[in-house]
């Protein structure tokens, strides 16, 4: 294995007498691409801090080979000081980069470079950060959520562009698409600890479930032990003394590692809050459109939406989601067309925009209104100190500000705030930003027994998947369609990616800098060296000698007494198959590649 560009050994940290971090390590060596995963709260983002050297922990050695270059992408960036967007990100060029590099990289982010910074929004400061990350040529980045106020058209630009890189990777996100698709290897910081996986996110959360199962085993057996000692020192104490005197010692070395065990943080409890049920038939539009200064938004589009449909609502910032969705429930009337709302409509909305809380607004009186405290969920009052407890915030951060709140704690608390309304129709607007994987699977599960109907703009493609039965995206000119199925299934019958309306495709000319995989290299330029023909034509044999192998050992793990008889070897086969199964993938990637380059030659 090469030898690690950045490496984390021992770190622990702690806050207000608090542990954050204990014995938390990181290594990443060139090319690497790992996936950093935790609850949150747990330290993701202090340990990426730590390693690029903003957070001096408290114990523990950071490693960085000399002459490595690390990008870090900051979930709050500062512009002051800077004129534009574009300044802000030329500002992190090396000597070597081009500037060229920077404006096209603003560009497939939604942002022109002429921006002023003091007059931007919170989304428009983290996609300038992604840019000033990505322009230059670093040996590792380090990227804390960097699809957050991304649309799908740059998450997908993103997700190719990363790809494309040679560069060592640690990302932070809570996108399982975007996390499967980039990462090799998994990090789980989990109770201040992080355990390694060293397989893609995709195979992360049965490896989790299965550690989680294995240790919660080991805590009843833990229990059991005591009990038994415990009877033994009631009724079982015998005149010898030496050995009594060793079982009283055992006894207290059990219950002190019972005592210094961490839990799991608990799930939240989301519940909502239920209105009577709706007509039959939610919304009929018919014909509608609306322009704005010239500019149509949506333009002769119908749709008739059902109790009980979940419907997502898709496409590039800009393209007019928000519109449509306050056209559709009433918020706004279209300049043609008509809308039909359905009888005994209950709507409950949480919007997007976290910066619309009032920052000296305490948690209680978010949730209360200010008036006394109590929460009203189903018509039913309760505590807000129960109410907060159920989306995992502590009793007391009752008169903490929410100025002070995380994105993730800002994200739980709209939700607490916009369920607690009874509905029979929810309409959420980027409902996934900044929650945690085990927050969305609770969110999931809530949309899946939720009685009413569901109106959902987001960018979360995993989340579009699992949750809805239909989506309507733009195609344009204020036209809109309706597709059937999740985020995939539109994807296979549009036969095409989202694209932004006003960017039009032009011919680039070679840029001998642009070796960042921001241009694409004429065809007419295209050729195979010697080491690429040698690959393509010995890759099938290598592919298959990989399978073979990992077929034998798929055979060995299938025997029902091997981890019994030998629980070291059966770890040490599971973890040579996964490495078998990576070099699989990537010898199948590399051959496609290869394969895709050999045609596109023979066709020019």
């Amino acid at each position: 294995m090469a030898p690690p560009l950045l490496q984390l050994k021992d770190i622990a940290l702690t806050f207000g007498g608090t542990p954050l971090l204990e014995r938390a390590e990181l290594s990443v060596s060139t090319g690497e691409r790992v996936s950093l995963v935790g609850r949150n709260g747990s330290g993701k983002s202090t340990l990426l801090k730590i390693a690029a050297g903003l957070v001096e922990p408290d114990h523990g050695s950071v490693f960085v080979q000399p002459g490595a270059v690390v990008q870090y992408l900051r979930q709050e960036p500062d512009l002051s000081g800077f004129k534009s967007t574009l300044a802000y990100v030329e500002a992190g060029l090396g000597p070597d980069d081009s500037p060229h590099v920077a404006k096209n990289i603003l560009g497939e982010l939604g942002l022109t470079g002429l921006e002023d910074p003091a007059h931007i929004s919170g989304g428009e400061a983290r996609r300038a950060s992604l840019a000033r990350a990505l322009a230059p040529s670093p040996d590792i980045l380090l990227l804390d959520e960097p699809t957050n106020h991304l649309d799908l058209t740059a998450i997908e630009w993103l997700e190719r562009d990363l790809d494309f890189r040679h560069t060592a990777l640690v990302i932070i996100s809570h996108d399982r698409r975007f996390l499967s698709n980039l990462s090799r290897s998994t990090v789980w910081l989990d109770r201040g600890e992080t355990r390694r996986l060293e397989r893609g996110f995709s195979h992360f959360e049965e490896w989790r479930d299965t550690v989680l199962a294995e240790e919660e085993r080991d805590q009843q057996k833990l229990a059991r032990k005591i009990v038994a000692e415990e009877h033994w020192m009631r009724y079982g104490v015998t005149a010898r003394r030496k050995r009594n005197m060793r079982r009283v010692g055992e006894l207290q070395a059990l219950r002190e590692q019972r005592r210094s065990y961490r839990a799991t943080a608990g799930d939240v409890n989301i519940t909502t809050g239920s209105a009577k049920p709706s007509g039959a038939q939610v919304i009929e539009a018919k014909d509608i459109g609306m322009s704005y200064e010239g500019r149509s938004i949506v333009s002769h589009f119908s749709t008739r939406i059902q109790r009980g449909d979940r419907i997502g609502i898709v496409g590039p910032n800009g393209s007019g989601k928000t519109t449509l969705v306050n056209i559709l429930t009433g918020v706004l009337a279209p300049n043609t067309g008509s809308v039909r709302l359905g009888s005994n409509l209950a709507i409950a909305t949480l919007n997007q925009h976290r910066d619309s809380l009032d920052p000296d607004t305490t948690v209680a009186e978010a949730l209360t209104g200010g008036g006394n405290d109590t929460v009203f969920v189903n018509g039913e009052p309760k505590h807000v100190i129960s109410y907060m407890k159920d989306f995992l915030f502590k009793g007391e951060q009752a008169r903490t500000p929410l100025g002070k709140l995380s994105g993730g704690e800002r994200g739980r608390l709209m939700l607490a705030q916009a369920l607690a309304k009874p509905s029979n129709l929810l309409v959420l607007d980027e409902p996934t930003n900044d929650l945690d994987m085990e927050t969305l699977d609770v969110l999931e599960d809530m949309l899946a027994e939720y009685f009413g109907t569901v109106l959902l703009i987001s960018h979360d493609r995993d989340f579009l998947d699992r949750v809805v039965n239909a989506v309507i995206v733009p195609e344009g000119n204020g036209r809109w369609t309706e597709y059937a199925g999740g985020y995939s299934d539109m994807l296979v019958q549009r036969g095409a990616d989202l694209t932004r309306e006003e960017r039009k495709q032009k011919p680039q000319k070679a840029n001998k800098k642009s070796a960042r995989g921001v241009g694409v290299p004429q065809l007419a330029k295209l050729r195979m060296s010697f080491k690429d023909k040698h690959a393509l034509e010995t890759l099938p044999k290598t592919i298959a000698a990989l399978q073979a192998e990992a077929a034998a050992l798929q055979v060995k793990l299938e025997d029902p007494q091997f981890y019994a008889r030998d629980r070291a070897a059966f770890e040490k086969t599971t973890a040579k198959l996964g490495q078998l199964q990576e070099k699989i993938i990537a010898a199948e990637e590399q051959w496609l590649r290869l394969e895709t380059l050999r045609e596109e030659i023979t066709a020019n």
